[in-house]
Protein backbone atom coordinates (compact mmCIF):
# COMPACT_ATOMS: atom_id res chain seq x y z
CA UNK A 1 0.00 0.00 0.00
CA UNK A 2 1.43 3.21 -0.87
CA UNK A 3 2.22 6.12 1.65
CA UNK A 4 0.09 9.26 -0.03
CA UNK A 5 -3.49 7.92 -2.22
CA UNK A 6 -2.76 10.96 -3.99
CA UNK A 7 -0.54 9.31 -6.30
CA UNK A 8 -2.49 6.36 -7.10
CA UNK A 9 -5.53 8.76 -8.84
CA UNK A 10 -9.23 7.97 -9.27
CA UNK A 11 -11.10 5.30 -7.50
CA UNK A 12 -13.00 2.92 -10.56
CA UNK A 13 -15.22 5.45 -11.28
CA UNK A 14 -14.56 7.06 -14.46
CA UNK A 15 -14.83 10.93 -15.41
CA UNK A 16 -16.35 9.90 -18.22
CA UNK A 17 -19.04 8.37 -15.85
CA UNK A 18 -21.65 10.56 -14.25
CA UNK A 19 -22.40 9.89 -10.43
CA UNK A 20 -25.52 8.10 -9.77
CA UNK A 21 -27.47 10.37 -7.50
CA UNK A 22 -30.54 8.85 -5.23
CA UNK A 23 -32.88 10.84 -3.10
CA UNK A 24 -33.59 9.18 -0.24
CA UNK A 25 -35.94 11.79 0.73
CA UNK A 26 -38.44 10.29 -1.74
CA UNK A 27 -40.20 8.20 0.80
CA UNK A 28 -42.16 6.16 -2.57
CA UNK A 29 -38.54 5.43 -3.82
CA UNK A 30 -36.40 5.93 -0.81
CA UNK A 31 -36.49 1.88 -0.07
CA UNK A 32 -35.95 0.79 -4.01
CA UNK A 33 -32.90 3.44 -4.12
CA UNK A 34 -30.99 2.34 -0.85
CA UNK A 35 -31.61 -1.11 -2.25
CA UNK A 36 -29.55 -0.39 -4.97
CA UNK A 37 -27.20 1.61 -3.46
CA UNK A 38 -26.43 -1.15 -1.06
CA UNK A 39 -25.80 -3.90 -4.16
CA UNK A 40 -23.04 -1.39 -5.38
CA UNK A 41 -21.63 -2.05 -1.94
CA UNK A 42 -21.83 -5.89 -1.90
CA UNK A 43 -20.22 -5.65 -5.36
CA UNK A 44 -16.96 -3.61 -3.77
CA UNK A 45 -18.13 -0.47 -4.98
CA UNK A 46 -18.03 3.35 -2.96
CA UNK A 47 -20.99 4.98 -1.90
CA UNK A 48 -21.22 8.28 -0.25
CA UNK A 49 -24.34 8.45 2.24
CA UNK A 50 -25.93 10.89 5.11
CA UNK A 51 -25.70 10.43 8.38
CA UNK A 52 -26.42 12.55 11.43
CA UNK A 53 -22.81 14.29 11.66
CA UNK A 54 -21.39 14.38 7.80
CA UNK A 55 -21.94 12.60 5.10
CA UNK A 56 -19.07 9.46 4.90
CA UNK A 57 -18.22 7.28 1.79
CA UNK A 58 -18.71 4.15 2.48
CA UNK A 59 -17.16 0.66 1.36
CA UNK A 60 -17.28 -2.63 2.82
CA UNK A 61 -14.76 -2.61 5.59
CA UNK A 62 -13.48 -6.29 4.48
CA UNK A 63 -12.70 -5.77 1.13
CA UNK A 64 -9.60 -4.28 0.60
CA UNK A 65 -9.85 -3.20 -3.36
CA UNK A 66 -12.91 -1.43 -1.86
CA UNK A 67 -11.44 0.23 0.77
CA UNK A 68 -8.62 1.26 -1.35
CA UNK A 69 -10.86 3.06 -3.73
CA UNK A 70 -11.98 5.16 -0.73
CA UNK A 71 -8.28 6.16 -0.19
CA UNK A 72 -7.94 6.68 -3.50
CA UNK A 73 -10.92 9.15 -3.92
CA UNK A 74 -10.34 11.05 -1.00
CA UNK A 75 -6.38 11.43 -1.84
CA UNK A 76 -6.51 10.35 2.08
CA UNK A 77 -2.68 9.46 3.58
CA UNK A 78 -2.76 5.90 3.82
CA UNK A 79 -1.54 5.64 7.87
CA UNK A 80 -4.88 7.39 8.76
CA UNK A 81 -7.51 4.69 10.19
CA UNK A 82 -11.18 4.79 9.17
CA UNK A 83 -14.06 4.25 11.24
CA UNK A 84 -16.50 1.32 10.97
CA UNK A 85 -20.07 2.03 10.59
CA UNK A 86 -22.47 -0.79 12.09
CA UNK A 87 -26.21 -1.22 12.08
CA UNK A 88 -27.00 -3.77 14.54
CA UNK A 89 -24.62 -4.66 17.95
CA UNK A 90 -24.45 -8.35 16.72
CA UNK A 91 -21.46 -6.80 13.92
CA UNK A 92 -19.82 -5.77 17.03
CA UNK A 93 -19.13 -8.76 18.40
CA UNK A 94 -17.60 -10.20 14.88
CA UNK A 95 -15.45 -6.99 14.74
CA UNK A 96 -14.01 -6.75 18.12
CA UNK A 97 -12.31 -9.31 20.23
CA UNK A 98 -13.31 -7.99 23.79
CA UNK A 99 -15.93 -4.82 25.15
CA UNK A 100 -15.28 -3.76 28.06
CA UNK A 101 -18.42 -3.08 30.76
CA UNK A 102 -17.93 0.49 30.34
CA UNK A 103 -17.82 0.51 26.42
CA UNK A 104 -21.09 -1.23 26.74
CA UNK A 105 -22.50 1.30 29.32
CA UNK A 106 -21.46 3.93 26.63
CA UNK A 107 -23.05 1.93 23.73
CA UNK A 108 -26.29 2.00 25.58
CA UNK A 109 -26.76 5.76 25.88
CA UNK A 110 -25.29 7.41 22.82
CA UNK A 111 -25.68 4.55 20.27
CA UNK A 112 -27.01 5.03 17.65
CA UNK A 113 -25.46 8.53 17.74
CA UNK A 114 -22.01 10.40 17.17
CA UNK A 115 -19.58 8.27 19.44
CA UNK A 116 -17.05 6.44 17.78
CA UNK A 117 -15.27 3.61 19.93
CA UNK A 118 -11.78 2.56 19.56
CA UNK A 119 -11.27 -1.12 20.47
CA UNK A 120 -9.11 -4.49 19.60
CA UNK A 121 -9.90 -5.66 16.50
CA UNK A 122 -10.56 -8.96 15.93
CA UNK A 123 -7.84 -10.31 13.19
CA UNK A 124 -8.76 -10.98 9.54
CA UNK A 125 -11.95 -8.77 10.96
CA UNK A 126 -11.61 -5.88 8.59
CA UNK A 127 -9.43 -5.12 5.60
CA UNK A 128 -5.59 -3.87 7.46
CA UNK A 129 -5.92 -0.98 5.05
CA UNK A 130 -8.90 0.25 7.54
CA UNK A 131 -6.81 -0.07 10.40
CA UNK A 132 -3.78 1.66 9.08
CA UNK A 133 -1.61 -1.15 10.97
CA UNK A 134 -2.93 -0.68 14.09
CA UNK A 135 -4.24 -3.86 16.69
CA UNK A 136 -7.31 -1.31 17.01
CA UNK A 137 -10.45 -0.27 14.93
CA UNK A 138 -12.97 2.81 15.86
CA UNK A 139 -16.74 1.66 15.17
CA UNK A 140 -20.14 3.78 15.61
CA UNK A 141 -23.95 2.65 14.84
CA UNK A 142 -24.75 6.19 12.64
CA UNK A 143 -28.25 8.10 14.17
CA UNK A 144 -29.28 7.93 10.65
CA UNK A 145 -32.26 6.23 9.18
CA UNK A 146 -30.74 6.33 5.72
CA UNK A 147 -27.60 5.33 6.77
CA UNK A 148 -28.52 2.14 9.24
CA UNK A 149 -30.86 1.09 6.27
CA UNK A 150 -28.02 1.72 3.94
CA UNK A 151 -25.16 -0.59 6.33
CA UNK A 152 -27.91 -3.25 6.51
CA UNK A 153 -28.87 -3.44 2.51
CA UNK A 154 -25.25 -3.83 2.16
CA UNK A 155 -25.01 -7.10 4.65
CA UNK A 156 -21.35 -5.87 5.86
CA UNK A 157 -20.18 -2.89 7.65
CA UNK A 158 -19.08 0.17 5.98
CA UNK A 159 -15.72 1.77 6.50
CA UNK A 160 -16.59 5.20 5.78
CA UNK A 161 -14.89 8.34 6.38
CA UNK A 162 -15.98 11.76 5.29
CA UNK A 163 -17.00 12.18 1.78
CA UNK A 164 -14.30 15.35 0.60
CA UNK A 165 -11.48 14.94 -0.77
CA UNK A 166 -8.66 14.76 1.87
CA UNK A 167 -7.99 17.98 3.81
CA UNK A 168 -11.08 19.83 2.60
CA UNK A 169 -14.28 20.91 4.74
CA UNK A 170 -16.50 18.15 5.42
CA UNK A 171 -19.68 17.78 3.45
CA UNK A 172 -22.28 18.25 5.39
CA UNK A 173 -25.01 18.19 1.98
CA UNK A 174 -25.44 15.74 -0.88
CA UNK A 175 -24.30 18.85 -3.09
CA UNK A 176 -20.91 19.31 -1.32
CA UNK A 177 -19.94 15.64 -1.83
CA UNK A 178 -20.78 16.19 -5.44
CA UNK A 179 -18.71 19.27 -5.47
CA UNK A 180 -15.50 17.01 -4.40
CA UNK A 181 -15.81 13.66 -5.21
CA UNK A 182 -18.62 13.28 -8.43
CA UNK A 183 -16.08 12.06 -10.59
CA UNK A 184 -14.73 9.75 -7.88
CA UNK A 185 -17.53 7.28 -6.56
CA UNK A 186 -20.27 5.10 -8.01
CA UNK A 187 -23.33 6.93 -6.19
CA UNK A 188 -24.20 9.43 -3.38
CA UNK A 189 -27.43 8.68 -1.30
CA UNK A 190 -29.06 11.96 -0.61
CA UNK A 191 -30.86 12.10 2.89
CA UNK A 192 -30.94 15.74 3.34
CA UNK A 193 -28.63 18.21 5.53
CA UNK A 194 -26.85 16.79 8.20
CA UNK A 195 -28.02 17.63 11.79
CA UNK A 196 -24.93 18.08 14.25
CA UNK A 197 -22.41 18.98 11.73
CA UNK A 198 -19.01 18.06 12.49
CA UNK A 199 -18.20 14.45 12.74
CA UNK A 200 -18.06 11.93 15.33
CA UNK A 201 -16.82 11.96 19.05
CA UNK A 202 -13.85 8.89 18.90
CA UNK A 203 -12.80 7.63 22.24
CA UNK A 204 -10.80 4.95 23.83
CA UNK A 205 -11.83 3.41 27.11
CA UNK A 206 -8.53 2.92 29.02
CA UNK A 207 -8.13 -0.31 31.37
CA UNK A 208 -9.28 1.19 34.66
CA UNK A 209 -12.62 2.82 32.92
CA UNK A 210 -11.24 6.32 32.22
CA UNK A 211 -12.52 7.44 28.84
CA UNK A 212 -9.93 8.90 26.74
CA UNK A 213 -10.96 11.66 24.03
CA UNK A 214 -9.15 11.58 20.88
CA UNK A 215 -11.39 13.59 18.58
CA UNK A 216 -13.95 16.02 19.90
CA UNK A 217 -17.48 15.92 18.36
CA UNK A 218 -20.83 15.71 18.80
CA UNK A 219 -20.93 13.92 21.86
CA UNK A 220 -19.49 16.37 25.17
CA UNK A 221 -17.43 15.66 27.60
CA UNK A 222 -20.05 16.22 30.71
CA UNK A 223 -22.08 14.28 28.60
CA UNK A 224 -19.48 11.16 28.72
CA UNK A 225 -18.98 11.64 32.39
CA UNK A 226 -22.58 10.37 32.71
CA UNK A 227 -21.78 7.55 31.97
CA UNK A 228 -17.41 7.12 32.53
CA UNK A 229 -16.36 6.89 36.08
CA UNK A 230 -13.11 9.85 34.59
CA UNK A 231 -12.44 11.61 31.23
CA UNK A 232 -9.38 12.76 29.83
CA UNK A 233 -8.46 14.38 26.73
CA UNK A 234 -5.77 13.14 24.80
CA UNK A 235 -2.35 15.26 23.96
CA UNK A 236 -2.54 14.09 20.86
CA UNK A 237 -5.20 16.57 19.82
CA UNK A 238 -2.64 18.54 20.29
CA UNK A 239 -0.37 17.51 17.75
CA UNK A 240 1.12 14.41 16.50
CA UNK A 241 4.88 13.92 15.01
CA UNK A 242 5.26 13.01 11.31
CA UNK A 243 6.43 9.77 12.05
CA UNK A 244 3.47 8.67 14.23
CA UNK A 245 0.23 6.85 13.22
CA UNK A 246 -2.69 8.49 14.43
CA UNK A 247 -5.03 6.54 16.50
CA UNK A 248 -8.18 8.41 15.50
CA UNK A 249 -8.92 9.91 12.37
CA UNK A 250 -8.20 14.15 12.13
CA UNK A 251 -5.57 13.91 14.67
CA UNK A 252 -2.27 14.21 12.50
CA UNK A 253 -3.41 15.63 9.18
CA UNK A 254 -4.69 19.28 8.19
CA UNK A 255 -8.52 18.83 7.91
CA UNK A 256 -11.71 20.86 7.43
CA UNK A 257 -9.71 23.84 5.16
CA UNK A 258 -10.90 26.28 2.79
CA UNK A 259 -8.65 27.07 0.11
CA UNK A 260 -8.24 30.65 1.31
CA UNK A 261 -5.15 31.35 3.70
CA UNK A 262 -6.94 31.66 7.61
CA UNK A 263 -6.72 33.07 11.01
CA UNK A 264 -8.03 32.42 14.46
CA UNK A 265 -8.82 36.00 16.40
CA UNK A 266 -9.06 35.21 20.10
CA UNK A 267 -9.02 37.68 22.88
CA UNK A 268 -11.02 39.52 25.44
CA UNK A 269 -10.86 42.64 24.68
CA UNK A 270 -13.48 43.16 22.17
CA UNK A 271 -12.81 46.45 20.50
CA UNK A 272 -8.83 45.37 20.12
CA UNK A 273 -10.40 42.62 18.41
CA UNK A 274 -12.38 44.58 16.06
CA UNK A 275 -9.15 46.07 15.73
CA UNK A 276 -6.80 44.00 14.92
CA UNK A 277 -9.45 42.46 12.14
CA UNK A 278 -9.91 45.62 10.22
CA UNK A 279 -6.48 46.31 10.03
CA UNK A 280 -5.24 43.08 8.72
CA UNK A 281 -8.41 43.21 6.29
CA UNK A 282 -7.49 46.56 5.26
CA UNK A 283 -3.76 44.87 4.51
CA UNK A 284 -4.81 41.94 3.20
CA UNK A 285 -7.02 43.94 0.76
CA UNK A 286 -4.19 46.48 -0.59
CA UNK A 287 -2.33 43.17 -1.44
CA UNK A 288 -5.30 42.37 -3.67
CA UNK A 289 -6.77 39.71 -1.64
CA UNK A 290 -10.61 39.10 -1.27
CA UNK A 291 -10.98 39.10 2.42
CA UNK A 292 -13.99 36.82 4.52
CA UNK A 293 -14.57 37.19 8.19
CA UNK A 294 -16.28 34.40 10.14
CA UNK A 295 -18.06 35.57 13.23
CA UNK A 296 -20.38 34.80 15.93
CA UNK A 297 -22.74 36.89 16.56
CA UNK A 298 -21.59 38.61 19.50
CA UNK A 299 -18.68 39.62 17.14
CA UNK A 300 -20.99 41.05 13.82
CA UNK A 301 -19.79 44.45 13.25
CA UNK A 302 -19.25 45.98 9.71
CA UNK A 303 -15.76 44.88 7.92
CA UNK A 304 -16.82 46.73 5.48
CA UNK A 305 -16.34 44.90 1.81
CA UNK A 306 -14.95 41.66 3.31
CA UNK A 307 -17.72 38.44 3.06
CA UNK A 308 -19.50 38.16 6.80
CA UNK A 309 -20.48 34.80 7.66
CA UNK A 310 -22.22 33.99 11.13
CA UNK A 311 -21.60 30.41 13.11
CA UNK A 312 -24.27 32.13 15.35
CA UNK A 313 -24.38 32.83 18.87
CA UNK A 314 -21.36 32.06 21.29
CA UNK A 315 -23.93 30.84 23.51
CA UNK A 316 -25.33 27.58 21.12
CA UNK A 317 -22.17 26.03 19.96
CA UNK A 318 -24.30 23.33 18.51
CA UNK A 319 -25.41 26.13 15.85
CA UNK A 320 -22.16 26.97 15.33
CA UNK A 321 -20.75 23.04 14.54
CA UNK A 322 -24.02 22.77 12.49
CA UNK A 323 -22.94 25.71 10.01
CA UNK A 324 -19.18 25.81 9.96
CA UNK A 325 -18.44 23.05 7.00
CA UNK A 326 -21.33 25.28 5.12
CA UNK A 327 -19.95 28.54 5.85
CA UNK A 328 -16.31 27.05 4.99
CA UNK A 329 -17.50 25.75 1.55
CA UNK A 330 -19.50 29.63 0.99
CA UNK A 331 -16.23 31.44 1.68
CA UNK A 332 -14.30 28.98 -1.38
CA UNK A 333 -17.51 29.69 -3.22
CA UNK A 334 -16.79 33.18 -3.14
CA UNK A 335 -13.05 32.65 -4.26
CA UNK A 336 -12.37 34.50 -0.59
CA UNK A 337 -8.32 34.29 -0.25
CA UNK A 338 -7.70 35.55 3.02
CA UNK A 339 -9.80 34.45 6.02
CA UNK A 340 -10.40 35.81 9.73
CA UNK A 341 -12.15 33.90 12.79
CA UNK A 342 -13.72 34.62 15.65
CA UNK A 343 -13.00 32.02 18.22
CA UNK A 344 -15.49 30.22 21.05
CA UNK A 345 -15.35 28.55 24.37
CA UNK A 346 -14.44 25.64 24.55
CA UNK A 347 -17.05 24.09 26.70
CA UNK A 348 -19.40 21.55 25.58
CA UNK A 349 -19.82 21.40 21.56
CA UNK A 350 -17.56 24.18 21.62
CA UNK A 351 -14.31 22.23 22.09
CA UNK A 352 -15.38 20.27 18.83
CA UNK A 353 -15.55 23.83 17.25
CA UNK A 354 -12.59 25.21 17.97
CA UNK A 355 -10.81 22.10 17.21
CA UNK A 356 -12.27 22.39 13.68
CA UNK A 357 -11.56 25.95 13.57
CA UNK A 358 -8.31 25.51 14.55
CA UNK A 359 -7.56 22.35 12.02
CA UNK A 360 -8.62 24.71 9.10
CA UNK A 361 -6.59 27.56 10.33
CA UNK A 362 -3.51 25.34 10.17
CA UNK A 363 -3.38 25.96 13.88
CA UNK A 364 -2.64 29.73 12.98
CA UNK A 365 -4.15 31.14 15.92
CA UNK A 366 -3.40 35.20 16.92
CA UNK A 367 -4.16 36.00 20.90
CA UNK A 368 -4.77 39.68 21.18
Amino acid sequence: MMNDWTEKGHSPSSADQPVQIWDAQQIEKAEHYIAEAGEILRQGGIVAFPTETVYGLGADAGNSAAVEAVFAAKGRPSDNPLIVHISQLEQLEHLVTDIQPVERRLMEHFWPGPLTLVMPVKPGAVSPYVTAGLDTVGVRMPDHPVALRLITAAGCPLAAPSANRSGRPSPTTAEHVAEDLSSRIQGIVDGGSAGVGVESTVIQVQEDGTVMILRPGGITEDQLLTVAPAVMIDPGLSGVSADTTPRAPGMKYAHYAPRGSMTIVHGEDSAAVRHYINEQLYQAEQRGERTGVLLFDEDHVDYGSALHLSLGSRSTPEVAANRLYACLRTLDAHGITFILATGCSENGVGMAVMNRLSKAAGGRIIYI
